[in-house]
């Protein structure tokens, strides 16, 4: 029989949330190549009886399975070889560096102020900005064998032995993962359909957020292969007509589920049958059996149906005609029309030279640099006068706690505290019962694994796995054995206590996040869809970019908003206030889309003066989200006729409106 906890013992909401672990998928491929390039090194090294040199080239590969989270193949060139080479800088830097005193203070103080700053680019900076950091900082802090050149080399040939094992079947499976990520998002949008219409609370909602983080990922890896490509490629060409062509499907949902009846499941199962074909690369008519529609939703779902089929039957992309692509990610994109048969190829260079100097220009960066070069900066000095025998572990824990793009950094520092202890107590018995030679061999194939299983649950779990892979290294190197666990959590729990300090608590942007004001640009530009849904110079393709935009713009404000809620009060109590409006938005966009999606399959349009009317309470809305710092009811006036098409968006701007913050 369960028991309640006491209310004085019930633990607060943001901690529950931090501690409950994400539901992921185990990425078995990832793991097998985890196990072998982090193995094989110290097999190799132990052979050539250089164990040492085996333990640094494994510490490489330990930066290339934290990196290894691309799909695609070329992706992961980028993900993990980009990195690496930063790596080697860091460690050649840090090496000389190393007992130098101020010097390597002001040196590693520096260096975070430039990892800090690219890291707010995009993934792949983040990447190579957290492994020049990090390599830095063991080059300063641990003395490393050979010649000045011969670590680099070491830790940035085991990242790439993690690139090599997963490029292997590049040539047997060229494009295979682009298209499964293609037709996940057909087999998304699938479960879309099939929840349209449900009584189950939340389970519409749901199915349309996945769809919206499948098409992201779909997107992001389509485009950005074909950045790489000079000239023109028919199969990715093909899959991103393919992946444009089940837009209208997405844009007809929200019609049919606003009915308020289930779709017929033969609905469900034609998009997944097109799902299949599309992973498969056949093409060909794809046989389909729809019910015939008997209203505006319908119609919609039919048609859109159809069209899609038609797209993935195509044998050649000549067929397939102009169709938008997508903006990139990102506020404020210019919706420039782009046919699938001419996407431009941008050099690497020159979008690395215009990525720099945005981040060189950027406020956040130079905020977010200056944060992690003075907790760096504390962290070297309270080594440098104290004696703190593994003293690079103080800088380490800070390098992963203030990372911007990992979420909170209270949360963070909690969970790697956590984390730290949960890998000790699997670090003592790997160290107090495993004989250091051979068996070291075995015990990382079993211990290398769990780094990318247990990643994606959370920060907390990577933490845990971590600690007694880099305590074995670390041991092979030093020959400490448990002398390196109590050591290893007092510089844990002291770099957690500076990220907190000087890298939370003194920046009053920490606390005093103003989670509303992402949410009130989404608010403007949902504002914007709603004038160019019903008016007669907006072009659907200029449409259909801005719907995938603030989609997307929403499902940033909701990662934004889940990562406050895992805050303290005051951040945390604010951001549980305001969720209910970011779901309200979300509906809001919904609604207008199902409005456009009927007027254009035979509904009466609305009126002008009902367009400008939804428009102006919504930038209204929008307007009072950046002055406030608590939610307060409002009263709309939203009339119009009860027939209407707007009469839905009417109803949900109003109870956004509506929503008030508990005091």
């Amino acid at each position: 029989m369960s028991r309640e906890f006491p209310t004085g013992l019930t633990p607060p909401d943001w901690l529950v949330r931090n501690l409950r672990p994400r539901q992921a998928p185990v990425n078995r491929a990832a793991a097998v190549r985890a196990s072998i390039a982090m193995a094989l090194p110290l097999a190799v090294g132990l052979a050539a009886g250089r164990p040492d040199c085996g333990a640094l080239a494994s510490m490489g590969g330990m930066s290339g399975v934290i990196s290894d989270t691309a799909d695609a193949y070329r992706l992961r060139i980028l993900h993990i070889a980009i990195p690496q080479l930063f790596g080697a800088v860091g460690v050649t830097l840090g090496a000389l560096v190393l007992g130098h005193g101020w010097v390597a203070v002001a040196t590693l103080t520096g260096i975070a102020l430039v990892s800090g700053m690219i890291s707010t680019i995009g993934a792949v900076a983040s990447a190579s900005g957290l492994v020049l950091l990090l390599n830095s900082v063991i080059g300063a802090g641990l003395p490393l064998p050979g010649a000045w050149w011969l670590a680099p080399v070491l830790m940035s040939g085991g990242g790439l032995l993690v690139l090599l094992l997963g490029l292997l079947f590049w040539p047997l499976r060229s494009g295979v993962p682009e298209r499964v990520t293609v037709a996940d998002s057909y087999r998304a949008v699938a479960g879309l359909l099939a929840a349209c219409g449900s009584a189950v609370p939340g389970e519409y909602d749901e199915a349309r957020r996945a769809v919206t983080e499948s098409l992201n990922k779909s997107y992001d890896v389509i485009l950005a292969r074909r950045t790489h490509l000079h000239g023109r490629s028919p199969d990715l060409t093909r899959l991103l007509a393919q992946l444009n062509a089940v837009t209208p499907v997405v844009e007809a949902a929200p019609a049919a589920h606003q009915r308020g009846h289930r779709l017929p499941s033969r609905v469900a199962e034609t998009v997944l049958q097109l799902a299949a074909a599309v992973e498969a690369g056949r093409t060909g008519p794809t046989p389909i059996d729809l019910p015939t529609p008997t209203d505006e939703a319908g119609r919609a779902v039919e048609h859109a149906l159809r069209h899609a089929a038609e797209v993935v039957a195509a044998p050649d992309v000549e067929l397939l005609g102009p169709a938008a692509a997508p903006a990139p990610p990102g506020r404020g994109t210019a919706a420039v029309p782009v046919t699938v048969s001419a996407v431009p190829a941008s050099a690497l260079h020159v979008r690395a030279a215009r990525a720099a100097r945005g981040a060189a220009l950027s406020a956040a960066a130079w905020r977010y640099g200056l944060r992690l070069a003075l907790c760096i900066g504390l962290a070297q000095i309270l080594v440098s006068t104290l004696p703190v025998p593994r003293s690079y572990w103080v800088a380490l824990t800070i390098t992963f706690v203030l990372k911007p793009d990992f979420g909170s950094v209270f949360s963070r520092a909690l969970l790697r505290a956590l984390g730290t202890v949960a890998g000790l107590v699997v670090a003592a018995a790997v160290l107090t019962q495993v004989p250091r030679g051979w068996w070291d061999v075995p015990t990382m194939m079993l211990l290398a694994p769990l780094i990318p299983i247990l990643t994606p649950r959370g920060y907390g779990y990577q933490t845990a796995a971590i600690t007694p892979v880099m305590l074995l290294l670390s041991d092979i190197l030093n020959h400490l054995g448990t002398a390196l666990l109590l050591p290893r959590l007092v510089d844990s729990l002291a770099g957690c206590a500076i990220a907190l300090v000087a890298g939370y608590l003194l920046w009053p942007e920490s606390w005093h996040t103003r989670v509303g004001d992402r949410l009130a640009d989404a608010v403007a530009d949902t504002a914007r869809y709603v004038e160019s849904a019903f008016g007669a110079g907006t072009a659907p393709a200029v449409r259909a970019r801005m719907r995938r935009r603030l989609y997307r713009d929403l499902s940033d404000v909701r990662t934004e908003f889940q990562r406050a809620l895992t805050e303290p009060p005051p951040v945390g109590r604010r951001a549980a206030a305001w969720w209910p409006l970011v779901v309200a938005v979300e509906r809001i966009v919904d609604a207008t889309t199902a409005a456009r999606v009927r007027v254009k399959h035979g509904a009466a349009p609305p009126s002008a003066a009902e367009v400008s009317q939804v428009a102006r309470q919504l930038g209204e809305l929008s307007a009072g989200l950046r002055e406030a710092t608590t939610l307060v009811a409002v009263r709309s006036d939203l009339t119009g006729p009860a027939d209407s098409v707007l009469e839905p968006v009417r109803q949900e701007v109003a109870a956004a409106r509506a929503i008030a913050s508990p005091h």
